[in-house]
């Protein structure tokens, strides 16, 4: 008889994650609907595990709910990494990230709430979109690309949009998400030094699908 390929601490460690991989899961619903006083009993049932199995992973409700908002951020940052940017241009890498994280708004609706829900981190945080587009934002600047000379405040800048966008676009269901997304893309642009021709042919220029991410 073949012996069993699979020893038996790496399935424990495999179903260990499944049960965390649900916790997080659940609090991600909880925090996209709004709902923070939720009870752990509540969010155990969601994920359908014991309440023992909770405390196995986390401390206390904040712990999971900060690791929920974790996750949703990594997972965006591994949606652009995904999608990649073949064009070498740093100002364009900015304004596709931007314009595909515009469109991730109806794309991945619980993941946009969970982003949205989270406000500002999303524009601080060491994950997701932030560094990558400190990054692209500090590149272009010293390519000569973009006039600012601050790339944590063009951020900050380029953040707020994009979440106000997020907020916009909840709000407004037959607001049109590519239209608004590349017109606020081709503002930025325009304000961070591009001459105006060329702002609108990048914020107007083709994107990778997102049709064959899974939905979330």
């Amino acid at each position: 008889m073949a012996a069993d390929p699979t020893p038996g601490p790496n399935r424990l460690e495999r179903r260990k994650q499944r049960t965390r991989t649900a916790l997080v899961r659940a609090a991600q619903t909880f925090i996209a609907d709004g709902n923070l006083n939720v009870p752990i009993l509540e969010i155990t049932k969601a994920a359908d595990v014991g309440m023992g199995s909770f405390y196995n992973h986390f401390q206390t409700k904040d712990e999971l709910f900060e690791a929920a908002v974790d996750d949703a951020l990594e997972a965006h940052g591994a949606v652009l990494d995904a999608l990649g940017d073949p064009s070498g241009d740093p100002a364009e890498a900015f304004a596709r990230s931007f314009r595909l994280t515009g469109r991730l708004h109806r794309k991945a609706p619980q993941l946009s709430r969970v982003l949205l829900r989270s406000g500002t981190e999303l524009i601080t945080s060491s994950r997701g979109l932030a560094p990558r587009a400190i990054r692209d934002l500090q590149a272009a600047i010293d390519a000569g690309r973009f006039t600012s000379h601050d790339p944590e405040l063009a951020v900050v800048i380029a953040g707020g949009a994009l979440l106000a966008l997020g907020q916009l676009l909840l709000d407004r269901p037959g607001r049109d998400d590519a239209a608004a997304t590349d017109q606020i893309a081709e503002d930025l642009l325009r304000m961070f030094g591009l001459p105006p021709d060329e702002a609108r042919a990048l914020a107007r220029s083709p994107l990778p699908s997102l049709d064959n991410l899974p939905a979330d």
